[in-house]
């Protein structure tokens, strides 16, 4: 990967492209996702999209060189004039009529959805499938677009071999974020059951057997559920892993409990073989201390970063993508900790036999 681009002038490329269309950027997490972009391309221009035109000036005033667009997501058109112009289409709510996909195939751009379960992906699969060579498609609706996975992937590297991966996310309950994040919470835990891999094989759990107890970063026990945004399947396809969960848990972080502001908390458990032939089990956590929202952001921005080119590299060719397929882990948590992001590992040794 190039040098942080936030160090450097921004790549001569983001001056030359068409706005990155941000549906939703007027929202909580969309209005992040926007100011982690300009802060990554100060060059790079943005639309910020919404239905509240007021709204969308605002957080458009706030960027600079950037500009406010009503979007209207049941219109094929997305509403907007017949002669607009994009470099990219990011979606950061669900769009249940598809229109922001339909929109960026039809035009050839890049797109982005953040906001599918693993069971909701089928109908994007479909337009892809039935598009293949029009736009790259990144399907990043994981935990926080990509702040568990690739982490743990990075982790991952360092081991001969990997048979289970753990994901604890701690969500505050003050930090739910806004209507859109609400809502996807609201759907996404009691739409469908969970998807797990257990000992090889694919689970849906609910239920007790989706229950579980994750432990905070400052040893709390709190309950939790299996939850399936889209880390269970990335990580299965990238690693040799026998079993893979993602457990959540709505409740108070540590920095709350200590009469501190909310913090987002994501602990990974990685259990397999290191480079010695020893078995260990290690956990890594990972904090926020802004809470869940400025990780999403960023995860976003580093997709659009990639989709345009703007790292250095060459974007991709039209295709269907998972954040882990493009972005370099490594690199990824890097910049988390740029962003704020506090790690603590720790590592336990097994005598057993590997």
């Amino acid at each position: 990967m190039t040098a942080l681009v936030s160090s450097a002038p921004s790549s001569p490329t983001a001056v030359a492209l068409a706005p990155v269309l941000i549906v939703g950027g007027s929202g909580v997490v969309g209005a992040q996702g926007a100011r982690a972009l300009r802060r990554l391309h100060p060059q790079l221009k943005l639309a910020v999209a919404g239905r509240d035109l007021a709204r969308a000036e605002a957080v458009a005033a706030s960027l600079g060189d950037a500009e406010a667009v009503v979007v209207d997501l049941r219109r094929a058109d997305l509403g907007l004039p017949a002669d607009a112009r994009f470099s990219a289409v990011v979606v950061f709510l669900k769009d249940e009529r598809l229109n922001t996909l339909k929109y960026a195939l039809r035009h050839r751009l890049p797109y982005i959805s953040t906001s599918s379960g693993s069971f909701e992906i089928a109908p994007e699969v479909s337009f892809h499938l039935r598009h293949p060579g029009r736009s790259p498609m990144l399907l990043a609706s994981h935990w926080l677009a990509g702040a568990a996975t690739l982490p743990a992937l990075h982790f991952a590297g360092a081991l001969r071999r990997v048979d289970r991966i753990g994901i604890f996310a701690l969500l505050d309950e003050e930090d739910m974020g806004g209507p859109a994040a609400a809502a996807d919470y609201e759907r996404l835990t009691t739409a469908a059951a969970a998807q797990i891999l257990e000992d090889g094989q694919w689970r849906w759990v609910r239920g007790e057997d989706a229950a579980s107890v994750g432990e905070s970063v400052d040893g709390v026990r709190i309950a939790a559920s299996a939850y399936s945004p889209m880390d269970v399947v990335s990580l299965a396809a990238a690693t040799d892993a026998h079993s893979i969960r993602l457990d959540l848990a709505l409740g108070e972080s540590a920095s709350r409990r200590r009469g501190e502001a909310f913090s987002t908390e994501i602990a990974l458990e990685l259990e397999g073989e290191d480079r010695q032939g020893r078995y260990v089990r290690q956990r890594h956590d990972l904090v926020h201390p802004q809470g869940q929202a400025p990780l999403t952001a960023l995860g976003i921005a580093l997709g659009v970063e990639r989709l345009l080119g703007l790292d250095g590299a060459a974007a991709p060719a039209p295709g269907l993508y998972t954040p882990d397929l493009l972005i370099d882990p490594a690199y990824f948590l890097r910049r988390m900790q740029e962003f704020g992001t506090r790690v603590n590992s720790r590592a336990a040794q097994d005598a057993r036999a590997a």
